[in-house]
């Protein structure tokens, strides 16, 4: 005991041959899973239901290739799904082997703010063409479509909103892994 020591302290102190560990951190890799699936889904939801909104009126089509805003929309949002096919693989893989949990976090926040970056601009693009298709733009004298194609517009719509859920998902992914790292830091 030394002379700092009172008598009645139990309180533990790591020594040489006791070994402090490194604090294991919460692990949220199940749950992970789950919102890696959700944002697939989400994904392919929205690819096939803008690509199967062909509509034809009066001789004249309207298809999602005709936009380039579409287009990307349909490239960034099948990008979003292989990255979450990729990553759940991943996620599923780091339950089997912890010893990489703490790496995979770290690129999985680097890589979702990336995807994040890529589903929100393409969803935003898309969004604001449907709204000029919505609503028209008389300054410029761009005339709304959507009540002669409505069926088209109804698919872009729910397109639209699909992704919008994808993008708040890939939100919820970057902050459970931030927390995830977060709680792995010893304090």
């Amino acid at each position: 005991m030394s002379s700092t020591d009172k008598p009645g302290d139990t309180e533990h102190r790591p020594t040489s041959s006791t070994p402090a560990h490194a604090p294991a951190g919460v692990d949220y890799f199940k749950f992970d899973v789950i919102l890696r699936f959700l944002l697939f889904a989400a994904s392919l939801v929205s690819v096939v239901v803008i690509v199967t909104g062909n509509e034809t009126k009066f001789l004249r089509p309207a298809k999602f290739r005709y936009s380039p805003a579409f287009v990307y929309f349909v490239a960034a949002l099948s990008v979003a799904g292989l990255y979450s096919i990729i990553t759940t693989l991943a996620s599923l893989y780091a339950i089997k082997n912890p010893a990489l949990k703490a790496k995979l976090l770290l690129y999985f926040i680097l890589l979702d703010v990336l995807i994040l970056g890529i589903i929100a601009s393409a969803t935003g693009t898309a969004g604001g063409v449907a709204y000029v298709g919505l609503k028209g733009n008389k300054h410029v004298n761009w005339n709304k479509i959507c009540n002669v194609y409505d069926k088209f517009c109804k698919h872009v719509g729910a397109s639209v909103a699909v992704a919008l859920f994808g993008s708040i998902v890939t939100v919820v992914l970057i902050w459970l892994s931030a927390y995830s790292l977060h709680s792995r830091v010893p304090k």
